[in-house]
């Protein structure tokens, strides 16, 4: 008798919970700078509602379509091709923050960096599958997933986007890691990839200013210092209990950008040291249960593809946690399910569908 699929229950549990937190938090963080800007307390809510709509819609379907659909080369590689379009055609949209990051449509907007996190997950569990008796050959294995990755990342930094390349990097060398590297590759990557982060950093005068301000946040203050400095006080504001939903006071025009970078700092100070624990909990949860369904796939394509998309869910959690608490400098990296931000929010929840489908073929004897 054919066994029956049940996805985790867990996991879809934590996921939905971290969604409605987010919703929550997103209003609390915007409500008053969304009256000043749009004149609607909601606007930021209704836009976040919308998206998660979309997208939990899109994760029920994810998580009832078999993942070794995904398998398949005539579905990942035209859309590696269309994700190369649309990371040149973004430099054709009007600049915002002096960035070119989304494709407009009306007063719709989307982020296709976000898109490309997902897809080279994909591309890396196919690929590496597909090679996995000669994940160390240089020539017909590593060079080219460096091409594919290079180009792409290249176009991200071109956005300027810093932050979403190291995220692709971090995951990308996460699966090369598990597919069983060589580890002299790893270091021989670390000993080019220093001054060529070092080269980036100089060259964008922002990025250079974030290291500054994280190295000396104190020396101005009231200029680069500003972001993380307000930061803290808002985390350690919040004390054991915190302040209360919607009793936050760093969000009123002091932290900047509290509903998508900073929302963690948000709910340190609103909800405490406890809230913030839980949040962490949340996302130990989805490692935990990521790891799992990774440990007791039965093939390599999803054992890779659990990997990637666990270690690209709690890794951004990692860095933005990182970054509120003043542990890493400033980066652009949204909270996964809680941060403002329609297309991170889709993906992360498009890519939570497809970790839970593979939580349902996940059976028998543990195979790593």
């Amino acid at each position: 008798m054919a066994r029956q699929l049940e996805s985790d229950r867990i996991l879809f549990g934590t996921v939905i919970a971290l969604v409605f937190f987010g919703l929550l938090m997103v209003f609390s963080a915007s409500a008053v700078l969304s009256a000043s800007e749009y004149h609607s307390v909601y606007f930021y809510l209704i836009r976040q509602g919308l998206w998660a709509a979309l997208g939990l819609a899109g994760m029920m379907l994810m998580m009832n379509l078999d993942y070794q659909h995904l398998r398949n080369p005539r579905i990942i590689f035209p859309s590696l091709s269309l994700e190369l379009v649309l990371l040149l055609a973004v430099f054709l949209m009007p600049s915002r923050h002096h960035t070119h990051r989304w494709i407009y449509a009306g007063p719709l907007s989307f982020q296709p960096s976000e898109l490309a996190k997902l897809l080279l997950v994909v591309f890396f569990a196919y690929f590496l599958d597909f090679r996995k008796n000669s994940v160390n050959d240089l020539r017909h294995t590593l060079m080219p997933l460096m091409v594919v990755t290079g180009v792409i990342v290249a176009l991200i930094v071109k956005e300027p986007d810093l932050g979403t390349s190291l995220a692709i990097l971090l995951v990308c060398s996460a699966m090369l890691f598990a597919a069983g590297l060589n580890l002299l590759y790893f270091a021989g990557a670390t000993a080019a990839g220093i001054p060529m982060l070092y080269v980036v950093i100089t060259h964008f005068r922002y990025q250079m200013v974030r290291v500054v301000s994280f190295l000396h946040p104190f020396s101005d203050p009231l200029g680069k210092g500003f972001q993380m400095l307000q930061s803290l006080i808002a985390v350690g504001t919040g004390g054991i209990m915190g302040l209360g939903l919607m009793e936050g006071r760093q969000k009123l025009f002091f932290l900047p950008e509290p509903q998508t970078d900073f929302i963690y700092a948000v709910i340190c100070e609103e909800w405490g040291f406890l809230g913030a624990v839980i949040v962490v909990l949340l996302f130990a949860v989805i490692l935990w249960r990521g790891v799992r369904a990774a440990v007791y796939c039965q093939d390599g394509f999803g054992r890779l593809l659990a990997i990637g998309i666990t270690v690209l869910l709690v890794g951004q959690a990692v860095v933005n946690i990182s970054v509120a608490t003043g542990l890493l400098p400033t980066k652009g990296i949204p909270l996964p399910f809680i941060s403002y931000g329609g297309s991170s929010l889709l993906i992360d929840l498009l890519a939570a569908g497809i970790l839970l489908n593979i939580s349902q073929h996940a059976n028998g004897n543990p195979v790593l």
